[in-house]
């Protein structure tokens, strides 16, 4: 990740010079490039695969998009770019921007967020689990397949990780899992997922 500015952008300048680019986002008014890997589009597209088959058999009202961004209503100069984002179609009524632009600015709408983590892994083990828990979002996954967060979020030694992180209260319980270990996710009890199957 690297931040390219020294100038810092507002939300509309933002949508306006790199909305459609899904390289990049935007926290605290500074250009985050997310410099995707192929092997992170690799997680993401497999993670999106399992969970949209997993939607698809539980006959859920809910879809993954192309291209979303969040845009939380706290944050003025904020817009969050997750690798995976499920939304409720029957919340998007409540959505003022989603009919000109795909932004979400409630948390409602959304069931879950996923980050498969890069370089900028500081981002979303502490700012986005802030922000997504202050939008009510009630599931987050953090996809560390390289082991490359911190310590304190991954443990000792550093391995490849994926944490549930379920929204109680204001806050997330985090649940670490391993490879060869069942990931189990409240949102989606049903899924049979490992993190073996994605890396």
């Amino acid at each position: 990740m690297t931040y390219s500015l020294t100038k810092t952008l507002t939300f509309d300048e933002f949508i306006v010079q790199y909305g459609d680019d899904t390289r990049y986002e935007l926290i605290d008014g500074e250009l985050r490039d997310m410099e995707p890997t192929g092997p992170h589009e690799a997680v993401a597209g497999k993670l999106t695969g399992r969970i949209w088959a997993e939607i698809f058999r539980s006959n859920l009202n809910w879809f993954i998009p192309k291209n979303c961004l969040i845009k939380p209503p706290a944050a003025e100069a904020t817009a969050l770019r997750p690798d995976v984002i499920v939304l409720d179609e029957d919340q998007l009524k409540m959505e003022p921007l989603w009919q000109r632009e795909p932004i979400i600015t409630n948390g409602r709408t959304i069931k879950l967020v996923v980050e498969v983590i890069s370089t900028n892994w500081q981002d979303d083990y502490a700012r986005k689990v802030e922000e997504y828990a202050l939008l009510g979002i009630g599931e987050y996954w953090i996809v560390d397949y390289r082991g490359l967060g911190g310590i304190v979020f991954i443990g000792k030694p550093k391995q490849p990780t994926f944490t549930v992180c379920q929204l109680n209260g204001d806050e997330y319980e985090q649940q670490p899992y391993r490879l060869g270990q069942n990931i189990f996710s409240p949102l989606l009890p049903s899924l049979s997922l490992r993190l073996d199957n994605i890396i």
